[in-house]
């Protein structure tokens, strides 16, 4: 079965930066989009970045493009979100998502708290 795991939330002062990890398994990691998502306090779950399996095709929010990268380790089925120049408003819980089988898939989040 599908599974997500996300590591390396925590707190990041304003300007900092921070690495997320998703670990998955279940699925053919290498020929797969991966998404991450996030969803900060009052509001709903959103599109922050993707990268296309097979060609590696990144897009991202236009709020974090320019600091944050999606990359993924094809050897290690893992995906990561690098966080550069962190704000206040990245506070979010941050999920890692994929879509397989008409059904979209969530790991458990990893909390991001900015804050000086």
């Amino acid at each position: 079965q599908v599974q997500l795991v996300e590591s390396g939330g925590g707190l990041v002062q304003p300007g900092g930066s921070l690495r997320l990890s998703c670990a998955t398994s279940g699925f053919p990691f290498r020929s797969t989009d991966m998404d991450w998502y996030r969803r900060a306090p009052k509001k709903g779950r959103e599109f922050v970045a993707t990268i296309s399996g097979t060609y590696d095709n990144l897009d991202y929010d236009a709020s974090v493009k320019d600091r944050f990268t999606i990359s993924r380790d094809n050897t290690k089925n893992i995906v990561y979100l690098q966080m550069n120049s962190v704000k206040s408003e990245d506070t979010a819980v941050y999920f890692c998502s994929v879509f397989r089988g008409g059904k979209r898939y969530w790991g458990q989040g990893a909390q991001v708290t900015v804050s000086s």
